[in-house]
């Protein structure tokens, strides 16, 4: 890619449909959904191009060379080497969470998962008549700490359930590390508990941080273990669709495909299209997303210390702020920011009512009108 992206160029997206802008009149600056206000890259604008040009739009299945290029990826970036047969194709990663306790556990079966965190696994144990069990993580004021010892005791409670997994974890914007995580995965192993890793936001590592896929801090998970990857936030690509799963035991596989038989819908060409090139052909657009969002933390974080009764965590991945806005004695944060003119994630949807979600993946001077209302707010 020759020319470097622009991501403080506004983008009109009022009248596109857009999920993010409909929740709100246009007086409210939507930074709710992890859905980034940024054009996509041009190599991937150039492939659905192409794919309406050709106008057919039969079903499709991936290429050659898509599997081939997951497959370098996971090595190249990783370290982890897989076969082509352990991929598996999904209209979306939420699906693949469903599928996965759907397929692997039974009614009445705990899954756990540690808390706050991402919307759809706080539904899991709801969706399919299992046990939800929830284990907090600590917030030190400043940074998240993950609660290992508090996990591994309840899957030593928990036999033959499901740990679900956000890794790097959102909203609370950690990329986990092995000494964290391998006490829990080895108390998955030793109690037949299914590891489901939502690893969506892997690639979106601050700070020049490199993302460890959980079964690569300990080679015995990879045979009881679901990965569930997707290029579409990194890549901005959502609205596509598109992801797929890593399931490297035969046997778990075929129980997988089994229970997503009859309802999971077949992917969509063009998101075929879109992963192939944004995996293949977007580094350089990556790399410099990488570093707008995190100068556009970094602007936050100043913002938010000098700025009364509002707390930002520590931002390691994602583009996801997690704020403490408890000491503002709010009866209805979201309504009251919603009010100021800003529409944020409320953290009672992640599992915690002091908290709101700030999407920071816009352009800086949309940023810079959110902080000025902000602080007017609060001050």
């Amino acid at each position: 890619m020759s020319q470097k992206p622009d991501f403080d160029a506004r983008v009109d997206r009022y009248g596109t449909g857009s999920s993010k802008f409909n929740k709100y009149p246009a007086s409210v600056i939507p930074l709710w959904v992890a859905d980034m206000d940024f054009r996509i890259a041009p190599p991937i604008a150039d492939i659905l191009h192409a794919r309406v040009e050709h106008g057919v739009f039969g079903y499709a299945d991936p290429t050659e060379e898509l599997l081939d290029v997951i497959v370098k990826r996971l090595h190249g970036r990783y370290g982890w080497k897989i076969d082509r047969e352990s991929i598996v194709f999904l209209p979306g990663l939420v699906a693949g969470l469903n599928v996965a306790c759907r397929g692997m556990t039974r009614v009445d079966d705990a899954v756990i998962a540690a808390t706050p965190v991402y919307r759809p696994f706080l539904e899991l144990a709801e969706n399919h008549q299992r046990r939800g069990v929830n284990v907090p993580c600590h917030f030190d004021g400043h940074r998240w700490q993950y609660p290992t010892a508090e996990l591994v005791e309840e899957i030593g409670a928990n036999r033959g359930g499901l740990y679900a997994l956000c890794h790097p974890h959102n909203p609370i914007g950690r990329s986990l590390t092995s000494a964290e995580l391998e006490p829990v995965l080895s108390a998955c192993l030793a109690n037949d508990v299914l590891l489901v890793s939502d690893e969506i936001h892997c690639d979106l590592l601050l700070d020049g941080r490199r993302h460890q896929p959980a079964v690569t801090m300990l080679d015995e998970i990879r045979n009881r273990a679901i990965t569930l990857m997707s290029a579409s936030k990194t890549f901005n690509i959502a609205g596509i669709g598109g992801a797929y799963a890593i399931i490297e035991d035969a046997k778990l596989r075929e129980m997988f495909q089994k229970a997503a038989r009859g309802f999971m819908p077949d992917v969509h060409a063009m998101a075929y299209d879109a992963m192939l090139v944004a995996l293949r052909d977007c580094e350089a657009w990556h790399e410099a997303l990488l570093a707008y969002l995190a100068e556009n933390r970094d602007y936050l974080r100043r913002s938010f210390d000098s700025m009364p009764g509002i707390t930002m965590n520590e931002v390691e991945a994602t583009y996801l702020a997690w704020l403490d806005v408890s000491e503002l004695g709010l009866t209805d944060a979201p309504g009251f920011f919603e009010a100021a003119g800003l529409g944020m994630s409320e953290g009672s949807q992640f599992g915690d009512d002091r908290f709101m979600r700030l999407n920071f993946a816009t352009q800086r001077s949309v940023l810079g009108e959110a902080v000025e209302r902000l602080r007017h707010a609060v001050i």
